[in-house]
């Protein structure tokens, strides 16, 4: 089941649509923007399988996009803090 759990870590490559999509620099929101470099924390789940979930910080990039259909997807990123909290309570 902890392997399955790294999955999650998909929804950081929708951080990804930021770089088509470029967010202007005066729009609020971009020390949150910030924590979507947080997201590259997911590839120590190619050691340790629950760590990988916490990619999904990757679409923390997101945030506060003019774009409300990619705005969305920045939710999606608070997923990531599952990755180290299982990681946390399996290693106790």
């Amino acid at each position: 089941m902890l392997e399955w759990i790294g999955l999650l870590g998909l929804i950081g490559l929708l951080g990804l649509i930021g770089l088509k999509h470029k967010i202007p620099k005066g729009t609020k929101g971009a020390w949150i923007r910030m924590g979507g470099l947080l997201g590259l924390t997911g590839l120590a789940g190619f050691w340790v399988p629950p760590l990988g979930a916490s990619g999904a910080f990757g679409a923390l990039s997101l945030w506060g996009h003019p774009n409300k259909r990619f705005s969305r997807f920045a939710f999606l990123g608070l997923f990531g803090i599952i990755g180290p909290f299982v990681w946390f309570f399996t290693t106790i």
